[in-house]
């Protein structure tokens, strides 16, 4: 029996570039998301920090979980570059990736370029207004 609308986490499934980001949100793959996204190997995720200083190690719990597929991964901090915590690049380190953290929209470009080069690269992107 149908108990009325199912509400699921957004996910795109495959690869796309980013078409545009800003008014707290994402254009993608002919779509938008407001918020921020997690751009994996499997899929393009909604993200729930809203916040750089606040990213913790479960908020990249996908991101480890599929660090096989990663080599690189861009985090784009909101509007100002924001350094990861140390036990946050610590972990991600200990599970092969590098991450380079940088503006959410410098981190945008970046992400592009790279997948535009079939490169194995993931963004943790927090959106910007």
């Amino acid at each position: 029996m149908n108990s009325g609308l199912i509400i699921r986490d957004a996910h795109f499934p495959g690869r796309a570039p980013i078409d545009a980001y800003g008014n707290g949100g994402f254009r993608f793959a002919e779509m938008s998301h407001r918020g921020s996204i997690l751009c994996l190997p499997s899929g393009i995720h909604g993200w729930d920090p809203t916040d750089a200083s606040a990213l913790g190690e479960d908020d990249f719990r996908a991101v480890i979980d599929q660090a096989a597929d990663i080599d690189i991964l861009l985090v784009g901090t909101g509007t100002e570059m924001r350094l990861l915590p140390a036990p946050l690049r610590a972990r991600l380190r200990e599970a092969g990736i590098h991450a380079d953290p940088m503006s959410t929209g410098s981190a945008v470009r970046t992400y592009n370029v790279l997948l535009a080069e079939d490169r194995l690269v993931a963004a943790a992107l927090i959106a910007v207004d």
